[in-house]
């Protein structure tokens, strides 16, 4: 099959627009998409006729604004293309209005004291810059428009409408750099570029129908370690099982037709995971691609048997899944900014750039940890398969002897990387990169991008992608404003290299190229002065300092009551989540694992008074038993404890409650039942265990 001939059949794109608008409509909308024209009433009433013919034609009966509230995953309500006339007749009706606003209501979503309860009225506003979609299923076909969502009073209530912002933010700032190096002639704007990495695991949906916690929870709370993980590497770029392989045929058909282009596929580290990744595209179509991706691996799972788990953390003991978001910055022409060019030494430009980025990554590192914590990533980050709490820059060799070079005051050189003979007439020379790469740095140079590996794979890339593009922002501002001020009395090179030592002088401490992973690190980078915020309840305080508010509120992201909202939504949802976790875990400690120790406790009394066997083989019985009620008593405790605080009235659970008192109690419990079973027999444990779920499918 040609992939080519389908790309984007499901989608209003420049291509459905040329073949369903006028000429004139269409050159109209052209101007819109570039930014140089604004939507009005009669352009919008003929692009949403064009647009009702495609969807109808596509088999479309109802159409919706597709937004993205501070939920982290999608909403829509569906309205119907047809009307009924004076004569009982069904006509169609979809008019510009329509098309360009829309009037859910505002208060059943989270809001973080934004809205009351009885605020009800909230809008929802076409983004003309991201395509139209269709959703189609067994039954049917309907419209998705994606749109911003507000409240009456005109406060973002997304996560589209602030990543938008802080687009504008870097564009503003990134050209204002351009024209300082005099290399913004024909060019109208710079744009934001992104391609996330998507892990996950897949199951045999059997599975998740006998276990509570991956049926309310999408991840298991309890579960002893299988024999065999992935301590042989062999599942890695492995080749694929053939009901994987025919999953994920299936669902790039569904992905490329509503013109999400897709790169790679893989098997992951771990047994059951996997990755899909796709090509870079503009940062806001990325972000909408990527929640209709994880919509489709989830709904494609069922039509396998499997269940797609997105959760960054499903299973103990093994590796979790990240969401790495490849970020980069490029011009309308085609020029990307962070391309370092082969005499990057002389590339003052690039160097610049880079430099900003530093400079942004070191001063709101915390910021960025908070970008990316929830309930999930704190069981993921600082583990052997996921970069550390710790927010550090991965140069690389080459990068990091240039500035070594500037900081010294004189740049004359970039190393290079060479050609590797392998050896052999039968295999050719190979050109080798300039240094290596380094998977444990949470935020790595990877030739010409930046690659932040610490994301969640269960994450909207919104938010963490606002929070960088932001402090970016700020970044290439205060540059510009530096070397503006040194220019009147120095030329560009010499003004640029003097701000330029100057950055990395005092930002070098947040570029670490060794492990990691390494305790040591941990150590050093306390005293380099980085901020070590391991869980959600240290990070997310960092979001309602005067630094976060002063930065998003300058450069018009998010104002300070948003941004409040959104930190008080965030730490809701930590606690609730873990709440969630919490009942469950009671749930089936108190229904199958406690009950499944009763029943073998029994049987070993009952053999211990049948049995006439030698008396070791009796002291063996006597020892599990006590074995098996201690453990059982220490749950049993556990849980009280838990279920207590959990239902206290007159309290609400903090994230600090969380982290220090639910958490710790949770794990205790955990310990204790992944002992139980490995002392219970198979036939008596009431739930499939690890080697079962990670390798029946």
């Amino acid at each position: 099959m040609d992939y080519s001939t389908n790309f984007g059949s499901l989608t209003f794109n420049k291509k459905a627009m040329k073949n369903y608008m006028q000429k004139n409509t269409y050159k109209k909308m052209l101007k819109i998409l570039e930014g140089e024209n604004a939507m009005d009433s009669k352009t919008a009433n003929e692009v949403a006729e064009a647009m009702k013919t495609w969807a109808i034609e596509n088999e479309c009966t109802h159409y919706c604004h597709w937004f993205q509230p501070l939920t982290g995953s999608t909403a829509e309500k569906h309205d119907s293309f047809y009307d009924p006339d004076n004569n009982e007749n069904l006509i169609t009706n979809f008019s510009g209005k329509l098309l360009v606003r829309g009037e859910p209501d505002a208060s059943s979503f989270p809001s973080g004291g934004i809205r009351d309860t009885y605020e009800a009225r909230g809008y929802t506003a076409w983004d003309t810059s991201s395509p139209a979609f269709i959703n189609r299923n067994e039954t049917g076909a309907t419209l998705c428009i994606p749109t911003a969502f507000v409240s009456w009073t005109g406060e973002a209530l997304d996560k589209k409408t602030p990543l938008l912002r802080s687009i504008n933010a870097v564009n503003i700032q990134a050209m204002r750099m351009l024209k300082i190096f005099g290399n913004d002639k024909g060019v109208k704007k710079t744009i934001t570029t992104l391609g996330c990495e998507q892990e996950f695991f897949l199951i045999d949906e059997s599975f998740v129908e006998e276990r509570e916690d991956l049926l309310l929870c999408g991840t298991t709370l309890i579960g002893k370690e299988a024999p065999k993980g992935h301590q042989l590497d062999d599942h890695y770029f492995g080749t694929m099982k053939e009901r994987v392989l025919a999953y994920y045929h299936d669902v790039e058909y569904q992905l490329l037709d509503l013109g999400v282009p897709f790169k790679t596929r893989h098997n992951e580290v771990a047994p059951a995971q996997f990755e899909l990744a796709p090509t870079f595209e503009n940062a806001n179509v990325a972000t909408d691609h990527q929640m209709i991706t994880m919509h489709v691996l989830k709904k494609t799972a069922k039509d396998h048997g499997f269940c797609c788990l997105l959760h960054e953390k499903p299973f103990a003991r093994i590796n979790g899944s990240g969401k790495h978001n490849n970020w980069s910055i490029s011009t309308d022409t085609g020029l990307n900014l962070l391309d370092p060019t082969e005499k990057t030494h002389e590339n003052i430009q690039f160097l610049t750039f880079l430099c900003s980025i530093i400079q942004a990554v070191d001063k709101h590192a915390d910021l960025l940890r908070a970008s990316i914590a929830s309930a999930g990533n704190d069981l993921r980050l600082g583990g052997n398969e996921a970069p550390p709490a710790i927010i550090s820059i991965f140069l690389g060799e080459m990068l990091t002897d240039i500035l070594e070079q500037i900081e010294k005051g004189k740049v004359s050189s970039t190393k290079k990387g060479g050609i590797m003979n392998l050896g052999s007439t039968t295999i050719a020379e190979i050109s080798r990169h300039s240094g290596d790469r380094n998977r444990t740095s949470p935020f790595a140079f990877t030739g010409n991008k930046f690659e932040f590996r610490a994301p969640g794979s269960a994450c909207s890339i919104a938010w963490p992608n606002t929070v960088l593009n932001t402090i970016i922002a700020e970044s290439i501002d205060e540059i510009a404003t530096k070397i503006e001020l040194e220019m009147k009395s120095l030329n560009l090179e010499k003004a640029v290299y003097k701000v330029l030592k100057e950055v990395i002088t005092k930002h070098k401490k947040v570029c670490f190229d060794g492990d990691g992973y390494s305790q040591n690190w941990e150590k050093e980078a306390i005293g380099r002065g980085l901020p070590n915020l391991k869980t959600c309840a240290d990070a997310l305080p960092c979001l309602k300092s005067k630094k976060a508010l002063d930065v998003f509120e300058k450069y018009d992201v998010l104002t300070n009551v948003e941004l409040k909202a959104r930190v008080e939504i965030l730490e809701e949802q930590y606690v609730t989540n873990k709440e969630i976790e919490a009942r469950t875990l009671i749930s089936m400690m108190s229904t199958q694992i406690i009950p499944a120790a009763e029943v073998y406790q029994f049987e070993l009394a009952k053999n211990l008074n049948t049995v006439s066997s030698a008396l070791a083989s009796k002291n063996k019985t006597k020892i599990q038993q006590a074995k098996l009620n201690n453990l059982t008593n220490i749950i049993e405790e556990s849980l009280d404890l838990v279920q207590r605080l959990i239902q206290q009235e007159k309290k609400h659970l903090s994230p600090s409650d969380i982290k220090n008192s639910i958490i710790p109690l949770m794990d205790k419990i955990r310990s204790c039942s992944d002992e139980l079973e490995g002392i219970i027999p198979d036939d008596l444990w009431p739930i499939p265990k690890y080697s079962e779920i990670l390798f029946l499918f």
